[in-house]
C-alpha cells in the first residue's frame, strides 16, 4: 500500500515509541496509549518489549513491511533519540533491506518523529538557546527517511514538556494527536503541506486540512 495522501486511501500507522524513563513521563506517556487505543494503528513500546537491548531484527523489519506510516515517539535527549531507538536503526535498517541496490523495502513509506522536548519553543530557533529548530536538530532522521526512500513529514512537536501538564496543554496536544493519526490512518492528511512545516501540531491550526 502506498503511503496516505489527500487521495482517501487508508493506512496501516506504526508507533515505536522509546521512553527510557516512562514513570517520569507526562506527555509520552499520554500520546502512547491514545495510539493504542487507535483503530488502524500498531503501537509499540520498545523498552518494554527490549530492556536489554537484544533486538529482534527480522520481527521488527517485518513491522515495517506490514505498514505503511512510521513514526518514532520519543522524548529528545541531548538533541538526539533515546539509546534503544537509535541501536534498533543502527540493527533494523539494514543494507539491502532499508537502503542500497536492492534495499526498497521502505521506498513510498511516509515517517515523521511525534517528540517532546523540555525546552520553550523559543529556545528551538537560531537566534535561541539551542541556536537551531527542532526541524534541524532532527535532520540526521530526515537524513535517514531519504536515503530509505520514504517521504518525510514534520515532527509532530511540544515545547515546553517539564511545564506542560501544570500549564494544561497535553489535553489539547493529544486532541491534536489523536486528529493526526485518524488523517493518517484514512488517508486524508495531505503529506505535500505536512511536509513543508516546521511542527505538524500546527496542521489543525492553519487550514491545511482543507
Amino acid at each position: 500500500m502506498s503511503s496516505p495522501s489527500s487521495s482517501g486511501t487508508s493506512a496501516r500507522v506504526l508507533v515505536l515509541f522509546a521512553h527510557p524513563s516512562q514513570t517520569r513521563s507526562e506527555v509520552n506517556s499520554v500520546l502512547f496509549n491514545i495510539a493504542r487505543q487507535q483503530a488502524g494503528v500498531t503501537a509499540i513500546d520498545l523498552y518494554a518489549e527490549y530492556p536489554d537491548f537484544n533486538i529482534r531484527i527480522d520481527r521488527e523489519q517485518q513491522r515495517l513491511l506490514d505498514h505503511d506510516v512510521i513514526i518514532f515517539q520519543f522524548p529528545v535527549f541531548w538533541f538526539s533519540t533515546p539509546a534503544l531507538l537509535k541501536e534498533w536503526q543502527d540493527l533494523v535498517l539494514e543494507y539491502d533491506f532499508a537502503y542500497g541496490k536492492h534495499g526498497t523495502a521502505l521506498k513510498g513509506k511516509t515517517f515523521f518523529c511525534a517528540v517532546s522536548a523540555g525546552g520553550r519553543e523559543e529556545a528551538y530557533q537560531t537566534d535561541g538557546f539551542n541556536h537551531y529548530t527542532i526541524r534541524e536538530l532532527l535532520q540526521p532522521l530526515e537524513q535517514m527517511a531519504m536515503v530509505t526512500q520514504m517521504k518525510y513529514l514534520a515532527p509532530f512537536a511540544l515545547f515546553g514538556s517539564r511545564t506542560a501538564k501544570e500549564e494544561h496543554r497535553i489535553t489539547r496536544h493529544s486532541a491534536l494527536w489523536s486528529m493526526l493519526l485518524d488523517e493518517l490512518v484514512s488517508g486524508s492528511l495531505n503529506t505535500d503541506k505536512a511536509s513543508k512545516l516546521e511542527n505538524l501540531a500546527e496542521y489543525f491550526q492553519i487550514g491545511v486540512s482543507e
